[in-house]
């Protein structure tokens, strides 16, 4: 039984698909949508950046996994090629985690 489970799985996006989707994905919210534009997309949705993309969730789970107070300071001071705060002088804590939220949990 788990052998026909195990076959029904979709396979695993390739790097190709990953990266057009997060080349399109776009929080429903516009006020997000813009902060999102403005501040995160250039490097969410470039693989070329090693920032991980939209909806990336093998390159988003080690960053979960620290818990949200981590990623969010991580988010707020920035992190490796990260700049603070994305460069999103904007957006609040709250904001910050919408858009860390869509980003780790968009689906393809």
């Amino acid at each position: 039984m788990l052998a026909l489970l195990a076959g029904c799985s979709a396979p695993a996006p390739t790097p190709a698909e990953k990266a057009a989707f997060a080349a399109k994905a776009m929080p429903g919210d516009a006020r997000l949508a813009g902060l999102y534009t403005q501040s995160c997309k250039t490097c969410h949705a470039d693989p070329a950046t090693g920032a991980p993309l939209v909806g990336d969730a093998e390159a988003w789970a080690p960053r979960l996994a620290q818990g949200p107070d981590v990623l969010l300071a991580s988010v707020i001071s920035g992190k490796n090629a990260m700049p603070a705060g994305g460069q999103c002088f904007a957006c609040t804590p709250d904001d910050f985690k919408a858009l860390t939220k869509f980003m780790s949990e968009a689906h393809q």
